[in-house]
C-alpha cells in the first residue's frame, strides 16, 4: 500500500469512527422516558430522525405512534411510527404537509400523556411550517438567501425561528399540557438546543429585532411579506418563562465533541498522537483553512505547539460566501484553503466532511488531501487557486478521485476534520503495511470509503 493510501485509511476511519459514535441505535435507549399514564406520541424531525424513531421502535416497551420527517434517502424501516422523507436543504412540500400533521398529532393531548421529541440536524428545512401569510415559495427563497450570506448557522437559525409557526419553542406549546422529552443529536456549534433545527421545543430568547438586525448585517434580500414579518413583530418566538414550557425535558444525548472523542481513540490505536483543537470552530471556510495550515506548518516544522507524529482535530460549522459558480461545500472549501496554504508541504494530509453524508448540496461527504494534491491538479491542467475562488471544492477533488462519499449515514454531528502530521521515523508506510493484514488490504490502492472504524496496523509516519 502506498504510503499516500495508509494515510488516507486512517483518516477515513477516524471519520468513520466519529460517524458511529452518533449513531442513534447506540444513543437514543438509555435516554427514553418512564412509560406514561396516557399515550406516547412520537414526533421528530432532522436527517437522524428515522433511525432515532427505530431506536425508539426497538426499545419501548408499550404502546407508541407518531410521526418523524427525514432527509430523501434517510429513512429506515418502522412499524408503529410513520416515516416522511422530504427536501434539504431548500424545504418542500413533503416537508410542509409533514410539519402540518406533527403539529395536528400533538393538539388536544392531556397531562397524562407524553410527547418524545426526536431532532437533529437538518430539522430546520425539514420542518418547514411557514407563518401564515408567508408561502412555501418565499420559504425557499429565504433559505436559498441564507445558505449563501455567510451568515452562521445560529444567525441563520434565529432568522427561521421568527417565520416559522412551528419552530421558536412553538410545537413545544401546541402539545400543552403534556409532557415532553426532546432527545438531541446536535450539529450545531456551542451545542444549544435552541439552534438544533431551530429550536421547536425549546423557549427563544432571541427577538424579532435580532432577527432584522442580521438580515440587515449581511444584506440578505427577502421577499416583502418576510420583511413585514419581522419589522410588525408578527413573528415573535415563543418565550423560554412562557408557562406552557413549564413540563419540557430536554436531553442532549449525542454532541460534535463525542465524535471528535471516539475519533482521537482511533488515532491513539495508531500510534499518532490526538489534539482536539475545538469542537464549535466557526467562519468562512477558507479563513479557517488558512489559519490551520499555519498551525499544522508550525507543527511539522519546529514542534510548536505540539510535536509529531499527530493528528489535529477540529468540529463545527464554517460558511461559505458564496461568489463563484463551482459546487461548492464548506468542507471541500476549506480542505482546498488548506491545500493552497501549505502549497505541498510534505509529511500532511487531511480529511474533512460532513458527518451527514453531504456536503453542502452534494451527496459527497468531503474529501481528503495529500501533500501532492495540488501537483496532481496541475498536472491536469487544474488551477487550485482558480477553483477556489470559483467555490469549486467538489470538482477539484472530484478530478482527483480524492473525494469521500459515504452515503446516507443517518446522523448528524456537523463537521469533521483532521489534519495528519507525519514524524521523522524511518522506514516507509508501504513496507511496513505489508508486514500488517488487520485490514487485509495487501497493495490495494482503492480510495473507497472505509464504512467501519477497525483498527489499522501500527506504522512509523515519514515525511512524505
Amino acid at each position: 500500500m502506498t504510503t499516500n493510501n495508509y494515510q488516507r485509511q486512517l483518516l477515513q476511519q477516524m471519520f468513520a469512527a466519529a460517524i458511529e459514535a452518533a449513531q442513534p441505535a447506540q444513543c437514543v435507549p438509555s435516554h427514553l422516558p418512564e412509560v406514561p399514564r396516557g399515550r406516547l406520541i412520537v414526533i421528530g424531525a432532522g436527517k437522524a430522525s428515522a433511525a432515532m424513531a427505530r431506536a425508539v421502535e426497538d426499545h419501548w416497551p408499550g404502546q407508541l405512534s407518531g410521526l418523524v420527517v427525514t432527509r430523501y434517502g434517510y429513512a429506515v424501516p418502522c412499524q408503529r411510527i410513520e416515516i416522511v422523507e422530504a427536501a434539504h436543504p431548500v424545504p418542500d412540500a413533503a416537508g410542509l404537509a409533514a410539519a402540518g400533521r406533527i403539529f395536528d398529532l400533538v393538539s388536544n393531548l392531556s397531562a397524562d400523556d407524553t410527547v418524545l421529541c426526536l431532532i437533529s440536524g437538518g430539522g430546520s428545512a425539514l420542518l418547514a411550517l411557514p407563518l401564515a401569510g408567508i408561502t412555501l415559495e418565499e420559504k425557499q427563497a429565504v433559505n436559498r438567501e441564507l445558505l449563501k450570506s455567510g451568515a452562521s448557522i445560529s444567525e441563520m437559525n434565529c432568522i427561521r425561528r421568527h417565520l416559522s409557526a412551528i419552530k421558536g419553542g412553538r410545537l413545544a406549546a401546541a402539545c400543552h399540557p403534556a409532557r415532553i422529552v426532546t432527545l438531541l443529536i446536535s450539529d450545531v456549534p456551542g451545542d444549544n438546543p435552541c439552534d438544533i433545527a431551530s429550536g421547536p421545543t425549546v423557549g427563544d430568547a432571541t427577538t424579532c429585532a435580532d432577527a432584522l438586525a442580521i438580515v440587515r448585517r449581511y444584506g440578505i434580500e427577502l421577499p416583502a411579506k418576510v420583511m413585514e414579518a419581522l419589522e410588525s413583530g408578527r413573528g415573535e418566538s415563543v418565550k423560554p418563562d412562557d408557562a406552557r414550557l413549564a413540563n419540557i425535558d430536554t436531553r442532549m444525548i449525542v454532541t460534535p465533541q463525542m465524535a471528535l472523542e471516539a475519533a482521537a481513540q482511533v488515532a491513539r490505536a495508531a500510534n499518532f498522537t490526538p489534539y482536539i483543537l475545538g469542537d464549535s470552530i466557526e467562519g468562512e471556510a477558507r479563513d479557517v483553512g488558512k489559519v490551520m495550515a499555519g498551525i499544522a506548518r508550525q507543527v511539522a516544522l519546529h514542534g510548536q505547539p505540539f510535536t509529531s507524529p499527530c493528528i489535529l482535530l477540529s468540529g463545527g460549522e464554517t460558511t461559505v460566501t458564496v461568489r463563484g459558480n463551482g459546487r461548492g461545500g464548506r468542507n471541500v472549501e476549506f480542505l482546498l484553503a488548506l491545500g493552497v496554504a501549505l502549497d505541498g508541504q510534505a509529511g500532511i494530509h487531511a480529511l474533512a466532511g460532513d458527518t451527514d453524508g453531504v456536503d453542502g448540496q452534494e451527496e459527497i461527504a468531503g474529501g481528503y488531501l495529500a501533500p501532492d494534491s495540488l501537483q496532481r491538479a496541475w498536472a491536469q491542467g487544474i488551477r487550485p487557486k482558480v477553483s477556489l475562488d470559483n467555490n469549486d471544492g467538489h470538482g477539484f477533488f472530484s478530478a482527483l478521485g480524492d473525494s469521500i462519499v459515504t452515503g446516507p449515514t443517518l446522523t448528524n454531528v456537523n463537521d469533521f476534520r483532521a489534519i495528519l502530521i507525519a514524524g521523522n521515523c524511518s522506514g516507509t508506510l508501504a513496507t511496513r503495511w505489508d508486514e500488517h493484514d488487520a485490514l487485509e488490504a495487501g497493495d490495494n490502492t482503492d480510495p473507497a470509503w472505509v464504512p467501519s472504524a477497525q483498527p489499522l496496523p501500527e506504522s512509523p509516519v515519514g515525511p512524505t
